[in-house]
């Protein structure tokens, strides 16, 4: 059990931890200047796609603040964005969409050369080595009125229908509607932003400002230091899960991660207590359904906005993500239940506790910083010592006296 004191300690290094992965304000800016080139470049007037108003917004983990550094310096950071338009030449199929955006893309001299081979979904744009991200941009339709239901949505703090914020979307593997099918309403549904709006209604604490609950759902978030215990604690869990299966491609996926946590997030206010709830409930939430036809148990994770879809479908096709789940949920458990047991022993206890979850060059960084700022604390006579404890922190009993350079009188 922890006292006030401890938390307080643990919730500093491990919110000093969650800035230490957090991108860089220079990258972010990087970001956000070749996301606003590239819409820009999809809605001139001279654009086939120009009467079908196109704007590019973002999705995924940038948008949920929970993006991550990478663990190698070389890997790229994943930015993925949607292409949305209001609508399309009747007589155009999802090939046909797809292939617009993507000439539009080839029609600029930079993005011809940066372009990857056409996705399953998406475009993707690679960036140089120096500016160490891409982006994915996903073509959809989306319904007449989206963007008013979409900006009343995320003004909203209650939860809305998020039916109403689903788009469409092109997917090459469903054939032949793929070349054959007009009929958007046949099309694959998506709801990236449903998704988002829930997740943030998960992460929300009274009081607590969200960035994405307040500004244009169709610009960048700014760049934010301060997260709720949510973000940060999947932020924590995707970079446990990144150390423990470094390039292995059969890893827990983001997406699982970030809805399990948010499914098993109870409205802790600090992030020691948010993180040992979710690792400790996070089973709670995967469910065991039977296919009649096939005669099979399978495990079933829905998707929050979408009743039918299942975010652990490829565990059925392949059985190792399932085990390797399993097996980090029980590492990052034994990693976390000792991290705590490190209470009370001391900075240096805690220190190493944490290098091989999440990397000793991360982590000295984070303790590197947590010194610095207890020092600031002492000057500024704001640090105390808890009695029993000795756990350093704003709260405890005993006031730490000021530093004092030796031989200075005052």
């Amino acid at each position: 059990m922890l006292t006030t004191e401890q938390k307080n300690q643990f919730n500093e290094i491990l919110e000093g931890l969650g800035g230490n992965l957090d991108i860089s304000e220079t990258q972010h800016k990087a970001i956000e200047s070749s996301y606003e080139a590239v819409g820009n470049w999809l809605s001139k007037e001279d654009s086939e796609l120009a009467p079908y108003n196109p704007i590019i917004s973002p999705q995924g983990s940038f948008r949920l603040g929970t993006l991550i550094k990478p663990i190698n310096d070389k890997d790229d950071l994943d930015i993925d964005l949607v292409c949305e338009l209001t609508g399309k030449k009747q007589s155009w199929t999802q090939a046909d969409l797809k292939k617009v955006v993507g000439d539009r893309l080839k029609a600029h001299d930079t993005y011809k050369k940066m372009l990857d081979k056409e996705g399953k979904r998406c475009w993707t744009l690679k960036y140089s080595e120096a500016a160490n991200y891409h982006m994915d941009i996903l073509p959809s339709i989306v319904s007449v009125g989206y963007k008013i239901l979409l900006e009343k949505a995320f003004s909203d703090t209650l939860q809305s229908d998020v039916n109403n914020l689903a788009i469409r979307i092109t997917d090459n593997r469903l054939l032949p509607a793929y070349y054959t099918e007009t009929d958007t309403a046949k099309w694959l549904v998506s709801n990236p932003f449903g998704y988002s709006q829930w997740f943030f209604n998960r992460a929300k604490l009274d009081g607590v400002r969200l960035f994405s609950l307040n500004e244009s759902v169709n610009s960048l978030p700014d760049y934010q230091t301060k997260k709720t215990p949510l973000q940060r604690v999947v932020q924590i869990l995707k970079r446990h899960r990144d150390m423990m299966f470094n390039g292995d491609t059969e890893k827990p996926i983001s997406i699982i991660i970030t809805t399990l946590a948010a499914k098993a997030y109870n409205k802790e206010t600090n992030i020691i207590d948010a993180l040992n709830s979710v690792i400790d409930k996070i089973h709670l939430h995967i469910e065991e359904r039977y296919d009649p036809i096939k005669r099979e148990y399978y495990k079933f994770i829905g998707n929050p906005v979408n009743a039918e879809e299942n975010f652990a479908d490829r565990w059925r096709e392949n059985e190792n993500k399932e085990k390797k789940f399993n097996k980090w949920l029980l590492q990052v458990k034994a990693d976390v239940n000792n991290l705590i047991n490190q209470r009370g022993k001391g900075l240096q206890f805690i220190s190493e506790s944490l290098q091989n979850p999440f990397g000793k060059e991360i982590v000295t960084k984070t303790f590197s910083d947590y010194g610095n700022n207890l020092l600031k604390k002492r000057e500024n006579g704001s640090l105390k010592m808890a009695g029993v404890t000795g756990a350093i922190s704003e709260v405890g009993r005993t006031n730490i006296p000021q530093h004092k350079p030796f031989g200075k009188n005052e």
